[in-house]
């Protein structure tokens, strides 16, 4: 039983000792054991995984400035800035405000004869106009003048009444409206990556690279 127990103990020992490649030297055959670099060296083309790697932090580590819109009036920014703050993002708003355009235009022109008299009319005081474009409900019409401005168009509508020109209408044929943009300056890759499969609608016009550096002075933060 001795004997027994001390085969076993010897055993042991030198199963341990190969395990952990002390007698690689003697045998020439390397343990297959759970030594970590045969690990890596039964593992195919091992010398990918360190670059491989090193490529995909590098990506998540880049950063670069991203921008949204233009968006147009408050509606759509509003809805541009609930969806990003629901893709955890926060950006800066860039506004500027677009004219409007107001038009001096007659009276809807049913008639054909009576159309046809106001033309003549207009060639003779050699006035410029054109037909009325852009508001079904109000055509036929002709416009003669374009502004923009309403108290211009009103101002110019005044005169023309004195001169004999009634029943003129100022119409708004663009009302000025506000127009965002939202800038992400420092976006990670990581933040690019989740832009970029939001699917809300109100971002799906799709982030792109910032146009100009955001000037401090025109953004403001949001949430």
């Amino acid at each position: 039983m001795r004997v027994l127990v001390l085969v076993l103990l010897v055993v042991n020992v030198l199963f341990f000792t190969w395990s952990r490649g002390w007698l690689d030297f003697v045998t020439g055959v390397p343990a297959e054991g759970g030594r970590e670099p045969q690990r890596v060296g039964a593992q195919q083309r091992p010398e990918r995984i360190q670059p491989l790697a090193a490529s995909a932090v590098a990506a998540l580590a880049q950063h670069s400035c991203l921008e949204l819109g233009p968006l147009e009036g408050d509606a759509a920014l509003a809805a541009a800035q609930a969806a990003l703050k629901s893709a955890g993002a926060e950006a800066q708003v860039r506004s500027s405000e677009q004219p409007g355009l107001w038009v001096i235009a007659t009276i809807k022109l049913a008639d054909p004869e009576f159309r046809a008299r106001k033309e003549e009319t207009y060639r003779r005081m050699r006035l410029n106009f054109e037909p009325l474009e852009g508001l079904p409900a109000e055509q036929p019409a002709f416009v003669l003048g374009k502004y923009p401005t309403q108290a211009e168009a009103t101002a110019e509508a005044a005169s023309l009444d004195r001169r004999g020109l009634k029943g003129l209408r100022v119409l708004t044929l663009k009302a000025p409206q506000s127009r965002h943009s939202l800038v992400i300056p420092q976006a990670d890759g990581l933040l690019a990556a989740r832009l970029k499969a939001a699917k809300d609608p109100a971002l799906a016009a799709g982030f792109k690279a910032c146009s100009a550096a955001p000037a401090a002075s025109a953004a403001s933060a949001a949430g």
